[in-house]
């Protein structure tokens, strides 16, 4: 039997466009047995026009529990979603921003694959929109990149390995039971929820994937996370922009990771942990690299003949290229 849902929605700043994703999340085929709003210090109606939504559909009849925690100083969106899941009460939580379209049947369908008792955390694909709700020919998966491998990984219970390289996983599609919070919270600072949440469940338990878009993700060019599109000028961009601090801030983030992940003790099993923190290490090396191209060579090549950059870096051995040729 299917269990009950919370939706934790969070907003900041979102009275545009917050009541066409409430209203799809109140006229779903299967409607959610509770929402919590999580209000990151919104000064322009936006608690309000949720309110009068709501209201609308308790008119209709569609009147699930609702929570509504109004904040006063932004947190970020990090923060905003703990404080939201943290207040949600159902055995299922569906994350929600506040200014996509839910797809009808979005919540029964996912809902529905948790009759499996060994699944964990379920993300979608999502049909990318302008601001105006127009589709612009894309999905997230295509603007992502996401490859047939990166899939078939999740879909075999192999998720942590895809996950070690990059994220697949955005927030706005995800469906996950309230368990993980346990091994997931407090989220840390280091990481966006929607990794952290996604790479925690693939330690502790079954990631999945569906394939089709359940939501339209709108792009609207004020999103506070969102997608570029893959052109070759963008490509060619960040192979040549500065080093910066990335690698650093990835080696930070694996470090927490092998941390949480060995204070679990035997629920995570070993490997994972080593895993954790060999990509730590592998992204500290690169991020220790000297400055002059000529200089990186050989420690390029030294990780890249132990195979790391094919099993640790985002864009596998393309990433090669990138540590060749990056500025200083």
């Amino acid at each position: 039997m299917t269990a009950e849902i919370s939706v934790a929605l969070c907003t900041y700043n979102g009275a545009a466009y917050v009541e066409a994703q409430v209203q799809s999340i109140l006229r779903q085929t299967r409607v959610p047995d509770e929402i919590v709003i999580s209000d990151d210090g919104s000064t322009d109606g936006t608690l309000g026009v949720v309110a009068s939504t709501v209201d609308g559909g308790a008119a209709i009849g569609v009147s699930p529990d609702v929570v509504v925690l109004a904040g006063t100083t932004p947190s970020g969106v990090t923060a905003n979603f703990e404080r939201a899941v943290a207040r949600t009460t159902r055995p299922l939580i569906a994350l929600s921003d506040q200014d996509d379209v839910w797809h009808p049947d979005r919540l029964e369908r996912l809902a529905e694959r948790f009759d499996d008792g060994g699944l964990t955390f379920l993300h979608t694909d999502a049909r990318l929109v302008d601001e105006d709700g127009a589709p612009l020919d894309a999905t997230l998966f295509e603007t992502l990149e996401l490859s047939d491998e990166e899939l078939r990984l999740e879909e075999e219970g192999r998720a942590f390995e895809a996950l070690l390289r990059r994220n697949l996983a955005t927030g706005a599609t995800v469906v996950f039971r309230r368990e993980l919070l346990t091994s997931a919270r407090p989220f840390p600072p280091e990481w966006v929820h929607d990794e952290w949440l996604a790479v925690v469940a693939a330690a502790t338990g079954r990631v999945g994937v569906v394939r089709e878009a359940t939501i339209d993700y709108r792009q609207h060019g004020r999103n506070q996370i969102g997608v570029t599109e893959p052109t070759l000028r963008y490509k060619v961009s960040r192979v040549l922009e500065p080093r910066g601090d990335r690698n650093t801030k990835l080696a930070q983030q694996f470090a927490v990771l092998a941390d949480r992940l060995g204070a679990l003790g035997d629920a995570v099993p070993g490997a994972y942990v080593s895993a954790a923190r060999q990509k730590a290490d592998f992204e500290a090396k690169r991020a220790a690299m000297a400055p002059n191209r000529l200089r990186r060579v050989g420690a390029v090549f030294g990780l890249a003949r132990r195979g790391l950059y094919g099993r640790f870096a985002s864009r596998g051995r393309s990433d090669i290229i990138r540590d060749l040729l990056q500025p200083a």
